[in-house]
Parts: C-alpha cells; sequence; structure tokens
C-alpha cells in the first residue's frame, strides 16, 4: 500500500471523529438537562401495615367506602383473568379452582366436589365474608400459605372492590356491603 492510499483512510478515520466528536459537542449546546442531586427515580410504594406478617397494605378507606363506590362492570372486566381456573356459573364444573357461584358468605373450604389444600381446611371454620375475600384477593399465599391457587393477588384497593362488587352480583340473592 502506498503513502497515498494510506492518507486517505487516516483521514477518512480522522474526519470521522472529528465529526462525532463535534455533533456531540453540538448536541451538548442545544439539549441540557440539569443533573439531579440524588440519581435513580422517586417511585412511590404504598405503606404497608405494621405487624400484619402477611404482606398485606393498609387501605387508605374502609372496605365499606371502597365497595361503595365500586364498580361491578369493571369487576368483571378483572374477573377475566380468574376465569383460568374458576367458572361464575350456578352449578358450574370445578376447575383448577372451584366454581365462584354466591361465593360472599359461603363457608370457607367447603364448594362440594372440590379438594382444598389443608392451608384452605384450616379456614373452613370462617367464610367467605367481604373482609376474608379482600385479603385473600389481595395476598392468598398471606391468607393461606400452602394454598393450591398460585395468582399473586390485586394490590390495587380499588381494583379489588370493583372485583368484589362483581363477585356480589353472582348470587340469586347478594349479600350487602358492609357499611361504609
Amino acid at each position: 500500500m502506498n503513502s497515498f492510499e494510506f492518507n486517505k483512510i487516516a483521514g477518512a478515520v480522522l474526519a470521522t471523529a472529528l465529526v462525532v466528536f463535534g455533533l456531540n459537542q453540538a448536541k451538548s449546546m442545544i439539549y441540557h438537562a440539569e443533573k439531579p442531586e440524588k440519581q435513580g427515580y422517586a417511585i412511590e410504594v404504598a405503606e404497608t401495615g405494621g405487624g400484619t406478617g402477611g404482606g398485606e397494605t393498609t387501605p387508605t378507606e374502609s372496605l365499606g367506602t371502597l365497595l361503595a363506590k365500586a364498580d361491578p362492570v369493571k369487576g368483571q372486566a378483572q374477573a377475566k383473568a380468574c376465569l383460568a381456573c374458576h367458572v361464575f356459573e350456578k352449578g358450574g364444573p370445578n376447575k383448577t379452582g372451584p366454581d365462584l357461584w354466591d361465593l360472599v358468605d359461603r363457608p370457607i373450604a367447603a364448594h362440594e366436589g372440590f379438594a382444598y389444600s389443608d392451608s384452605m381446611k384450616e379456614h373452613a371454620s370462617d367464610k367467605w365474608t367481604f373482609e376474608n375475600l379482600n385479603k385473600f384477593i389481595t395476598n392468598p399465599k398471606g391468607f393461606a400459605p400452602k394454598t393450591k391457587m398460585t395468582f399473586g393477588g390485586i394490590k390495587r384497593d380499588q381494583a379489588r372492590a370493583d372485583l368484589l362488587a362483581y363477585l356480589r352480583t353472582l348470587s340469586d340473592s347478594p349479600k350487602p356491603f358492609p357499611a361504609p
């Protein structure tokens, strides 16, 4: 290779470097961003209740207040995720999970023909009140640690209230909401 070819290649490399550094300097003159005092993004997280143990969040409003303004139509859209394991029809078959028709105020772990985990059977003396359903839907593993339900839970208070309002409609005689 002769010196003329080498000079052309070296000139092209230097010209490219000059353009790149020049554009970087021009960009700095046009776009100027202040450096933050602290690196990263601020993410707001709901406060957890002290000593609840199950990772449950303390709602900012009472369950009765949330249910009073709940929208069953939004809850029905929320419940589509449940259709993978549950049915919502009267006398419907059990799937991976039990049928959820007339769930509110039904005894826990008492649906005919479904094999509940031992963890759920420990709650058999209780009923699926709105409060118990709210705790379970928030964190199923926190409510019954060895439950078969693999769902991670719904963290947003109003989304849970909407779902509970929809579950309430799945009955011939819907149960009243708790007082706000």
